[in-house]
């Protein structure tokens, strides 16, 4: 007899549980906000029964025992035998959180339940009424005296880049206890070359022995802003069997990068008008190749009227047909903005703020990629805005203000480009902090007058900060530039506007889609370049009087009612037998980040779709350049990132 092979359908039920956590967590939020609707609680039923279903079909066992003890609780609520309380309603969120971390671990094969689940499934039973078997002795033991805990912690590549510092946590667990650092281990075999390590990847993992009485749960408050993005594990000293690997098993199990593992799960539920439309095309595309096979056997002149006719309506079909495939990777930004309700709702708690998030555009829709790693800048962003934007309730009406801080989410289309903004009603950047921190560090001499652009692009410099102390939010080091280049190499640009005691905006520009753009081909010393043409404001051929020399090497030119700066590509990029005299070649009037500047080509080839292909990938990382494309005639073009051009045009300027 023939068996099914149930592995695979494993990632649709971890996709699927993922989505029901999501519309649990939403639900739950709502109910904590005063909602008084009880498809909320029906809703928050089903996604856990489905999730429990699902986890006994496929052979979860500790999963579906954990769902099934809070499908009771559930059922409890819903039949109106329990009121949803705060406490209540924490408890459920905290196992929402206790779920992905169970699913995280399902899906890379390690040891799913641990004593935090085990202890909330244990305070659910006792709400029931009834004992939870093996849990009791799970959740008991973190009420004995303990030697103390060992803690594997390895952190994944991108944890420095979402602004956490592990020598930070590692200073707060010695407040706990006696600290001993057991073993570092390099997370990445083979070790690469010193010339080839990013110095923004996490690459070392520890095991840890904190000794002493101390509470699980402060152990786990320490790692609280870096859960999913890093591999947790956390044993009693005196009891390694509650947590000891299986023999032969690997220290540690490739099991936690939730996020990660989703985004390469590499599937997309799509719309059956987007698939029909796509089925549509390809029955063009067919029967237009049948017209132009009968042309090319039956092919005299007096059918060449007929082959132009059939290649136009070619081009007219690949085009629509290759918008029709875009459109696919195409999903609504709300996949980003819904994980934020939780965020401001546990920063609140912590901080001791009030705060109105308003969500706008959540139906505007980015390519996946895009999507994928947006996430991570945006998360800064709001943290940043909460922390150093929103005053405290007290401060906030001693300005005048309602007590309650407003932080507001806006996603757009503007051109070919997404715009996405988050704003907030607090204190705005405070600019006399600002320029006194950059005098400090050598960004800005005494008495030097700053514009508001300047003192806004200071905040963006590695390693600028103006809190004194650091916090579990704030003060590293590590944050705004990080969030500069994880958007750059998106090919995106980020500004900021802000009015002291009003407010700030940051905002966010990325293009829809990372695959193709429209981009305008030029010459440079024999070189082709290619400009989005998202950036093009417009081109024009200047004359030599056009052209103003200023202090530092600098040259702007007149254009309209404007003075902006020239940048010579042939100087950005170092190449050889250029046109150097501004009257000879072309200039590109782009805009990148609200400002505009000129490009100083030798001459334009033409408009093309260029197909993106990563440069770094294939080679390395080079600032200003955010790709390649193969040409029609077979040679590669570079993609230009107008924002790095600017900068590194500015840099050789100040050199």
């Amino acid at each position: 007899m023939n068996t099914v092979d149930l592995s695979q359908f494993h990632q649709t039920f971890f996709d699927e549980s993922r989505e029901g956590l999501d519309v649990m967590e939403d639900a739950l939020l709502k109910l904590e906000s005063g909602a008084d609707d009880p498809e909320l609680v029906h809703a928050i039923f089903r996604a856990a029964h489905s999730i429990k279903g699902g986890a006994a079909t496929f052979g979860f066992g500790d999963v579906a025992a954990f769902t099934h003890v809070l499908e009771s609780l559930l059922d409890h609520i819903r039949d109106g035998r329990r009121k949803a309380d705060g406490e209540t309603v924490e408890l459920l969120l905290q196992s929402v959180d206790c779920m992905r971390g169970m699913l995280a671990r399902s899906q890379g094969g390690g040891a799913v339940a641990d004593a935090a689940s085990e202890a909330l499934r244990e305070r659910f039973a006792a709400m029931l009424g009834k004992p939870a078997g093996s849990a009791a002795a799970a959740a008991a033991q973190p009420q004995l005296p303990v030697d103390g805990w060992r803690i594997r912690f390895r952190p994944h590549p991108n944890l420095l880049r979402t602004g956490n510092d592990p020598l930070r946590m590692f200073r707060e667990l010695a407040l706990l206890g006696k600290l001993v650092v057991r073993q570092v281990q390099a997370l990445q075999e083979p070790r690469p070359a010193f010339a080839d390590l990013d110095p923004a990847a996490a690459m070392l993992g520890w095991e840890l022995e904190l000794r002493g009485d101390i509470q699980r749960s402060h152990v786990e408050a320490v790692f609280d802003w870096v859960e999913g993005d890093c591999d947790l594990d956390i044993e009693l000293l005196h009891d390694r069997r509650a947590r000891a690997p299986a023999a032969g098993a690997p220290a540690a199990a490739p099991a936690a990068n939730d996020a990660a593992t989703h985004a390469d799960a590499g599937s997309i539920r799509v719309s059956i008008t987007k698939v029909d439309a796509l089925i549509n095309m390809v029955g063009e595309l067919v029967i237009t190749q049948s017209m132009l096979g009968d042309i090319g056997e039956h092919f005299g002149m007096e059918r060449l009227m007929q082959l132009r006719e059939g290649l136009a309506q070619l081009d007219r079909t690949t085009r629509e047909l290759q918008e029709s495939v875009m459109r696919i990777r195409m999903l609504p930004i709300a996949a980003v903005f819904n994980r934020f309700p939780r965020v401001v709702r546990d920063l609140e708690h912590k901080l001791g703020k009030r705060v109105k998030l308003e969500l706008h555009g959540e139906s505007t829709e980015v390519d996946k990629t895009v999507l994928e790693k947006i996430g991570d800048p945006m998360v800064h962003l709001v943290r940043n805005a909460i922390d150093h934007g929103l005053e405290s309730p007290g401060d906030r009406i001693a300005a005048g203000k309602p007590e309650v801080g407003v932080l507001r989410l806006d996603a757009r289309h503007e051109g070919g480009n997404v715009v996405v903004e988050v704003s907030d009603d607090g204190t705005g950047l405070r600019r006399e902090r600002i320029v006194e921190k950059a005098v400090q560090r050598g960004l800005a001499q005494p008495g030097q007058e700053l514009g508001d652009e300047e003192v806004a692009e200071l905040i963006f410099q590695a390693g600028f900060s103006t809190n004194a102390e650091a916090t579990d939010l704030s003060g590293r080091g590590v944050g705004m530039d990080v969030v500069r280049r994880n958007v750059s190499d998106l090919g995106g640009s980020v500004s900021v506007r802000s009015r002291e005691g009003k407010g700030s905006t940051f905002t966010i520009v990325l293009p829809l889609t990372l695959a193709i753009i429209e981009g305008l081909t030029t010459e440079v010393g024999g070189e082709r370049y290619i400009v989005p043409l998202v950036s093009i404001v417009e081109s024009l051929q200047l004359k030599a009087p056009d052209v103003r020399h200023v202090a530092g090497g600098g040259e702007l030119f007149h254009f309209r009612e404007d003075w902006l700066p020239l940048v010579r590509l042939h100087d950005a990029f170092g190449c050889a037998d250029a046109v150097t005299r501004v009257e000879q070649g072309i200039v590109i009037v782009v805009e990148a980040g609200g400002r505009r500047v000129g490009l100083l080509v030798d001459a334009l080839l033409g408009q093309q779709q260029a197909v993106i292909k990563s440069l770094e990938s294939h080679y390395r990382r080079i600032e200003g350049i955010s790709g390649a494309t193969i040409a029609s005639d077979g040679s590669v073009a570079l993609i230009v990132d107008v924002d790095g051009v600017v900068r590194v045009a500015g840099r050789r300027r100040a050199a």
